[in-house]
């Protein structure tokens, strides 16, 4: 459950829209949506993505510079792909990868339709905001438990699943999101997850702004037709620069709730 591909990670970020805060959600939940609504497509990174294996092996590690200020065939770069220089196929993929996202802006901004990248609905924008309840507070931070909608949720059932925000009382902007599987969880009958657990972390890169997504890591375990399994995953964003995006010349905005994925 908690395996995500380059391809998802990248596409934390693509789905064009503005969030429609609404006053049910609490006022510190909103000042840190919009701070990350409005900020998130403003940086350039260098970003680091390692998948394990049960056993602790990388089974794959792919790098990537990411600069939303370039125009959109050059935003993704692979910098280094299983520890070896890309190949020119590799370079075409993400240069592909940067122009489909360039058409997908194009489009929202011109015709203010908003395209999903796919039907898998990220964490975000399963989490009912309006339903937040406070499961823990102190004088730094307060820790919200988020419940999962039921409609059009067809791999994080509510009732499997524990949503936590921990939002900063000084900065009122996102610290840490985290899922964690409650009960064994099993899928088409012969995948069985028996365990499971996601974090996303946010950092201040530059004390002038909110802090910015640097970490997502995760850990499963469990069984295909009752052969043991296990993985783990991390995606790490270091080498931020602040950028001016290309799409701006369009004034578009990067939706909030998409970028909280894993």
């Amino acid at each position: 459950m908690v395996h995500v591909t380059m391809r998802r990670v990248i596409y934390l970020f693509w789905l064009v829209s503005a969030v429609a805060l609404r006053a049910e959600v609490p006022l510190i939940l909103q000042d840190a949506l919009k701070k990350l609504s409005q900020d998130s497509d403003r940086w350039a990174y260098t970003q680091t993505v390692i998948q394990k294996d049960g056993k602790g092996n990388a089974k794959s590690e792919v790098v990537v510079r990411f600069d939303p200020s370039k125009p959109y065939a050059e935003q993704y770069t692979p910098l280094k792909i299983d520890g070896k220089a890309p190949s020119d196929g590799q370079f075409r993929k993400y240069r592909r990868q940067g122009e489909k996202r360039g058409e997908q802006l194009d489009r929202a901004a011109t015709t203010g339709i908003v395209e999903a990248p796919s039907q898998r609905k990220s964490l975000g924008e399963l989490m009912d905001l309006e339903r937040a309840a406070v499961a823990d507070e102190n004088e730094q931070a307060i820790i919200y438990e988020v419940p999962l909608k039921k409609d059009g949720n067809d791999r994080l059932p509510p009732e499997k699943f524990r949503v936590t925000a921990r939002v900063s009382k000084e900065l009122r902007a996102f610290e840490n999101v985290s899922a964690t599987l409650r009960s064994p969880l099993r899928e088409k009958l012969i995948v069985k997850v028996s365990s499971g657990e996601g974090q996303i972390n946010f950092k201040t890169v530059d004390p002038k702004h909110p802090p910015q997504l640097t970490e997502i890591v995760g850990t499963g375990s469990g069984s295909i037709l009752f052969v043991p399994i296990g993985r783990s995953y991390e995606l790490r964003r270091d080498d931020f620069k602040r950028v001016k995006p290309y799409g701006d010349r369009f004034d578009v905005q990067i939706g909030t709730l998409k970028a909280i994925d894993f």
